[in-house]
């Protein structure tokens, strides 16, 4: 099975998390739980980057749906940048790109958050 990892970084307000390997029914709930770290931190401005992500599952995209509602009910977003093709298709195929903004990297994605302040 492939390593999953978390790798979490701040910049100012902004949290980024970092996910590599595959996010799958076995590795959602250590995606969940980081999120869930954020948000009682009362993190709420989130920048998902999937440069290191191989594959994602009905639960991955799950864990997302899950977190939403909070985070946008504290004033605010989650944003996910460098999804690879195969990815980006998981996501588009059921409709994400209407719900969440999608940026091809990490740095326009930590600018959008700032020019929205």
């Amino acid at each position: 099975m492939e390593k999953f990892e978390v790798f979490r970084h701040d910049i100012d307000d902004i949290s980024v998390l970092n996910i590599q390997g595959f996010l799958d029914a076995h590795t959602a709930p250590d995606f969940e739980n980081e999120l869930q770290k954020l948000l009682q931190e009362k993190r709420y401005k989130i920048i998902v980057n999937l440069d290191g992500l191989q594959y994602i599952s009905s639960a991955g995209l799950g864990v997302f749906m899950g977190v939403i509602e909070d985070i946008r009910e504290n004033k605010g977003d989650l944003k996910i940048c460098n999804a690879g093709e195969k990815v980006f298709k998981v996501f588009d195929l059921l409709g994400f790109p209407s719900l969440y903004e999608f940026y091809p990297t990490e740095a326009e994605t930590v600018e959008k958050f700032k020019a929205a302040d």
